[in-house]
């Protein structure tokens, strides 16, 4: 089986360290990849937006399964585009446009579940037009308020305001001063749950589903959960309150119902769903989906699943996913993300990385933001490496994914000292 993988970030090193573990994966290709899919795989410089290149390469190299990362090409039609390519027989481990927009439109998503009857928050949607419609409709509502643009903002799209006075602002700034594009020309206003945030995955066939393991991720930049978002600053798994009872809530109030609801309207989902959900008060509730895996978190969903991947992805290719028995580490997996000082506003490229020496069993080192200079390795992006580490525990394996931190180092490094703190209380 030859695969090849689109993306550059921790999630492609992730499903690439992955792939090359399996028994029947002969090549895997990383287009564009980073230096750590470089250590492992075959980096190939294409762009994950130039269809018409993929589909090049995956004739002139017999690719058997495409799988896109990130949620742009998926968004954009990659999946509808590949198979209309004559002389291709390819699997694509994604959906086509119309499923993805579970994730490109929030408040495609939002319908879709109050269509389903799938718990979330309440909501209404605005336009530039209808701006002083949404500044009326927030104060129907107590702070905190939450103001999400519609289309895909890369993980920064979501405000969350304190106080009317912001909110109104917020407004502004998306809908008029298009702070995010075209992704905010329309914004979703939802109320605000309390809870604890966390995320479950799912893989599809098109035809059936297998459960993966859920984690908890870190999206501000500050300590204590404080500042900007990120693409996300650390994660752990599993979650102290995910049991079997719990599971089964989760898979029956929203799982089976979104993928019921696809069939329902005739959509074919093949791929992964990620669903970000909130603990409310011991009720699970959907606060998004997405359409692809998260990141950080499959730099602790992956490492803990025990089978072999690529045989995942045959029976997925044959609509066989039915007959995977997912085989689970049940140890506690972390992983702290180092990123580049600045971000997630402006930041240096091109800087150094150095790499002190580290028992490899302690923890695994997922790249992100970097590339190959000359003959050294420097960050390219702005969340730079994750460090992974199993333990008995969550304060087990964050010992060791901090150590492992202690082994990095470049010139205004960055990363939060608390991932994985919060749980600690739920977990005694």
């Amino acid at each position: 089986m030859n695969v090849l993988i689109l993306g550059s970030g921790g999630r492609e090193h992730v499903l690439t360290w992955k792939s090359v573990q399996s028994a029947i994966v002969e090549h895997v290709y990383v287009a564009p990849g980073n230096a750590g899919t470089a250590q492992i795989a075959t980096n190939v410089d294409l762009s994950v937006m130039d269809f018409e290149a993929v589909a090049a390469f995956c004739k002139a190299n017999k690719i058997n399964v495409l799988i896109p990362g990130s949620e742009d090409p998926l968004v954009a039609g990659i999946v509808d585009f590949m198979e209309a390519q004559q002389d291709l027989d390819i699997f694509i481990l994604g959906p086509n446009k119309e499923s993805a927009q579970l994730e490109g439109s929030k408040e495609y998503a939002k319908a879709f579940m109050l269509e389903n009857n799938i718990p979330t928050a309440t909501y209404d949607s605005f336009t530039s037009e209808t701006i002083n419609e949404a500044k009326a409709y927030l104060r129907t509502k107590t702070a905190p308020y939450v103001l999400k643009a519609d289309g895909l903002a890369a993980g920064k799209g979501v405000v969350i305001s304190e106080t009317l006075e912001h909110a109104d602002a917020t407004l502004d700034d998306m809908l008029l001063d298009e702070k995010f594009g075209k992704a905010s020309s329309r914004v979703v206003i939802e109320d605000f749950l309390q809870g604890v945030e966390f995320s479950i995955f799912a893989m599809s066939d098109g035809e059936n589903y297998v459960i993966l393991p859920e984690a908890k991720d870190y999206k501000r930049i500050g300590e204590g959960d404080t500042g900007l978002n990120t693409g996300g600053m650390g994660a752990v798994s599993p979650v102290p309150f995910m049991n079997s009872d719990y599971l089964e809530k989760v898979e029956t109030q929203i799982i089976k119902p979104t993928f019921d609801g696809l069939k329902k309207r005739q959509m074919t989902f093949v791929g992964f769903v990620f669903f970000g959900l909130i603990n409310d008060n011991g009720d699970p509730k959907v606060i998004e989906y997405n359409v692809r895996m998260g990141d950080p978190e499959t730099e602790v969903v992956f490492p803990r699943i025990q089978n072999d991947f690529g045989a995942m992805l045959e029976l997925a290719a044959n609509k066989r996913l039915n007959e995977v028995k997912m085989r689970i580490d049940e140890r506690t997996c972390s992983t702290v993300f180092t990123v580049s000082g600045g971000y997630p506003e402006s930041y240096d490229k091109g800087t150094k990385i150095t790499f002190r020496p580290h028992e490899a069993n302690d923890a695994v080192i997922f790249h992100a933001g970097t590339k190959i200079q000359e003959h050294d390795i420097v960050t390219s992006g702005g969340r730079v490496l994750a460090v992974s580490a199993f333990g008995e525990d969550i304060q087990d394996a964050l010992r060791k994914s901090y150590n492992g931190v202690q082994n990095i180092s470049f010139d205004k490094m960055y990363y939060r000292k608390d991932i994985g703190q919060d749980l600690l209380t739920l977990s005694k």
